[in-house]
Parts: C-alpha cells; sequence; structure tokens
C-alpha cells in the first residue's frame, strides 16, 4: 500500500500538487482570520505600548540614536520582533494541533506532496507575519515618520525572516510531545535573543567584548538588515545578513522535510 502511495504521488501532475498546495494554505489563512482576536489582536496591543513606553516615555530622554530620533531607531526592531514571534508561533501551534488530533496522519498517507504540506504551512506562517507586520507599520504611523531606503532588502528581509521562523515552527512542532514543549523555545530561546538582538539599542554603545558576543546572536543580522531597509543604518555588514537568512533558510528547509518525510515524530 505505501509502495502504491509513492508512486501515486510521483504520478501527481502539477496542476493536483498547486490545488493540494492552495487547499493547505488557504486553510491556515483562514484559521488565522476565524481567530483574529487571538492572532492579529494581541501583537499590535503589544507593540502599541511598546512604542508609547519606549519612544514616547524613554525615547524623549534617550534623544537620537543612530543619527535618527530613538522612536524611529526602534520601529523597525519592532516590526521585526512581531515577525519572528507570529511567523513562528503560528506554525507550530498549527502544525502541533493537526498531530494533537492526529489528522496529520490522514494527510501524510494521503498522495500530497510533502513538498506541498510543508509549503501549505509555511505559508500560513509567512502570512501571519506579514499580516502583523502590516498592522504593527500602520500603527507606528501615528508615533513616527517611516520611509523605505532599500526596497529590495527590506522585502527580502521580511520574507526570508519569516520564512526562517516559520520552518523553525515548524521543526519544534514536530519535536514536540505536549503542549508544553511548543513554549519553550519561544520562552527560552527566541524572547532573549530577540531583546538582545538590537531592537532597543545600537551595537555602537556596547563596549568591544559585547559587540562580540552580540555578533554570534543571528537574530542581530536580521533586525539590522530591516532597520537598513527602512532607515539606511545598520551596525552589520547587511549583505553578509541577507546571505546568512538565505543559507539558514534553506538547511531550516531540508531538516523539516526530512522530519516530515521520515514521519518518526509526528504520532504522539
Amino acid at each position: 500500500m505505501s509502495q502504491e502511495i509513492v508512486d501515486h504521488n510521483k504520478s501527481m501532475s502539477w496542476h493536483k500538487k498547486g490545488v493540494a498546495f492552495r487547499t493547505i494554505c488557504l486553510k491556515e489563512i483562514r484559521r488565522i482570520l476565524r481567530i483574529w482576536p487571538q492572532t492579529l489582536l494581541p501583537p499590535v496591543i503589544t507593540m502599541s505600548l511598546y512604542f508609547v513606553i519606549f519612544g514616547k516615555m524613554i525615547g524623549s530622554r534617550v534623544g537620537e540614536m543612530g543619527g535618527v530620533p530613538y522612536m524611529q531607531f526602534i520601529v523597525p526592531g519592532l516590526i521585526m520582533m512581531s515577525i519572528i514571534t507570529n511567523s513562528y508561533s503560528n506554525v507550530v501551534s498549527s502544525f502541533f494541533s493537526a498531530k494533537f488530533t492526529a489528522s496529520i496522519e490522514e494527510l501524510l498517507v494521503s498522495p500530497v506532496s510533502k513538498h506541498a504540506i510543508l509549503m501549505g504551512y509555511i505559508s500560513g506562517g509567512i502570512f501571519r507575519g506579514l499580516a502583523i507586520a502590516v498592522i504593527v507599520s500602520i500603527v507606528a504611523l501615528f508615533f513616527t515618520d517611516l520611509g523605505i531606503e532599500h526596497l529590495f532588502v527590506t522585502i527580502f528581509t521580511v520574507l526570508g525572516t519569516s520564512i526562517l521562523f516559520s520552518l523553525g515552527g515548524f521543526i519544534n512542532a514536530v519535536f514536540a510531545r505536549s503542549f508544553d514543549d511548543i513554549s519553550i523555545i519561544p520562552s527560552f530561546v527566541l524572547t532573549p535573543l530577540t531583546y538582545l538582538g538590537g531592537v532597543f539599542y545600537s551595537m555602537e554603545n556596547l563596549s568591544p567584548f559585547w559587540q562580540n558576543i552580540s555578533l554570534l546572536n543571528p537574530i542581530v543580522y536580521m533586525v539590522n538588515a530591516f532597520r537598513y531597509g527602512i532607515l539606511g543604518y545598520s551596525d552589520v555588514n547587511v549583505w553578509y545578513s541577507m546571505v546568512a537568512i538565505f543559507i539558514f533558510c534553506v538547511i531550516f528547509y531540508v531538516i523539516a522535510y526530512r522530519l516530515l518525510d521520515s514521519g518518526s515524530r509526528i504520532r504522539l
């Protein structure tokens, strides 16, 4: 039976694979929009509080950073932080829920391509990350002026980061054995790395020792690449950052696909 499924999978036309991908993608998007008070509203409220507390209250005392007002400086970092957390959390919660209800097993034994399944779930994370980015950017316009200095860098960084952390959420969901497991990485890895990723400060304000330590944080490169796209300012080499994002996306995709294809950790 399994060999017949493999043969059927290989014989599927690109049109049928496209239909399978669109079905999973639309299911994920509808899920996000159906529960929008849980998926879209909380990040907007959280980011608005950041703008008020850090941008207005603290920013008025800080003055300028990186040659721009402090409010403008932190906006790209806050947008990137919302993209990272929401892309990650959307995929990890959605795929683990499918594992928990065993509905993913029906999808895996179907002739649907594993690439279509993976990209379908990833597209949901990308959609939520980009939706949050747009909404937070609109909210930020009420507090400061924003522009785009380098359009290609901005688009590449946003898409690359959203894809990367969607894949990370997928990998976490595969290894997770309970709902508690899907909150470990965001709480103990993503949150510390994000706060230490240059969202609220420039690396120029750090001592040489801590600057070198910060260079080990991958989120530093994503935040600075996006800040360069918006403000034209970065603490690190932007092109190195973009290459690193692309390489990590490829590595994470290969890992996620192999985990999905093996199916060894799909059953709880």
